[in-house]
């Protein structure tokens, strides 16, 4: 299928394009009142993204919306470790919680290699669904979790300021930490063909908890992994990897098969740009400048463009853009991230 905006493609693969494509992370969820309309009449949120006709409907929300560059499939970084194997539950404003964890090496060997068909089926029909209703208009992007992201949840059980369990396992179990982690990454890799396969035109990658590790147990436990699964995907598919605080990293990502490194909000990409080589950088406006007056935010993205510069950029948050944020601001971000990008091509024209 021809693509109509192409734009997030190219800029991806480091080509030239007309201005800077925008999108946000969390763009389909809370923000929109369409959302939560739909929502309100589910029983929570786990019945939307197992639900493949209303998470597509979920997903072209913020296209209609907000004009975004990009959809991204609505779905969960934890639908991987219940493919393999350990449920988890959507705790309303408390977040993941698993009633069981991996504690043991008994405990990883009762875990499955899932099958992405058969065990996460429907994220592939929302796919499938999705690109057919989308007809052309923007890329779709798929995605999944860090194997030490997903770890970290299967090893704690919940969300955690220190993550100490799954880092003690790190520790004293470094062997058994690996197993789990090449359950996780074989599943992943799996998982992340067969969302090309549906119809994903790029990939992202998302390690939400990479800024908890020491820079050495970084490089062992998470980009070592993250590195087979760019290495394992289709040659003509963008991947990015957003480590959130994953500042120390930069030489890992350097050698990372992936086409763009996502920065949060704590990154200057002036001084990312010399240690990545010519990889597209995505980014990186800081969530809460969404809070501030038009004007504020406005001046804000600017700021944020001229950083980046006007080629190999993909504009973006530097993290989830917040439930409470007044979708007017999303909107003088997007616009403002158009314009202004289109003016400093013309002046360096």
């Amino acid at each position: 299928m021809m693509l109509k905006n192409d734009l997030i493609l190219r800029a991806a693969r480091g080509e030239q394009t007309e201005r800077t494509p925008v999108w946000l992370m969390r763009q389909a969820g809370r923000i929109l009142p369409e959302y939560r309309a739909l929502r309100a009449r589910l029983s929570g949120f786990k019945e939307l993204v197992e639900t493949p006709e209303l998470a597509a409907e979920v997903t072209i929300q913020p296209i209609d919306a907000l004009d975004v560059d990009a959809a991204i499939i609505f779905s969960d970084i934890l639908v991987v470790p219940e493919a393999m194997g350990l449920t988890y539950e959507m705790v309303e404003a408390r977040g993941p919680l698993f009633p069981e964890t991996v504690k043991s090496a008994a405990d990883v060997e009762r875990l499955r290699v899932a099958d992405p068909e058969e065990h996460l089926g429907y994220v592939l029909e929302a796919l499938r669904v999705t690109k057919k209703a989308l007809n052309g208009r923007v890329p779709l992007i798929g995605f999944a979790g860090a194997p030490w992201t997903i770890l970290a949840y299967m090893v704690e059980g919940h969300g955690s300021k220190t993550f100490s369990k799954a880092r003690r396992m790190l520790f004293q179990e470094p062997e058994l930490a690996h197993a789990l982690l090449r359950k996780i990454t074989d599943t992943t890799i799996a998982y992340l063909r067969a969302q090309v396969e549906a119809g994903a035109n790029m990939l992202q990658i998302f390690d939400s908890w990479a800024g908890i590790l020491n820079p050495q147990h970084y490089h062992t436990f998470s980009a070592s992994y993250i590195g087979e699964i760019c290495a394992a995907m289709p040659a003509d598919v963008p991947v990015t990897v957003f480590a959130k605080g994953a500042y120390f990293a930069h030489e890992d990502f350097a050698q990372l098969p992936c086409r763009t490194i996502g920065l949060d909000w704590n990154e200057d990409p002036r001084q990312v740009r010399p240690l990545v080589g010519d990889k597209t950088l995505q980014g990186n406006l800081d969530p809460c400048a969404l809070y501030g007056s038009p004007e504020q935010v406005r001046a804000a993205t600017i700021e944020m463009l001229e950083r980046f510069g006007p080629q190999r950029h993909i504009a973006n948050l530097g993290h989830g853009v917040y439930p409470d944020t007044n979708p007017d601001r999303v909107r003088v971000f997007i616009d403002t991230v158009k314009e202004h990008s289109l003016r400093m091509r013309q002046d360096v024209g």
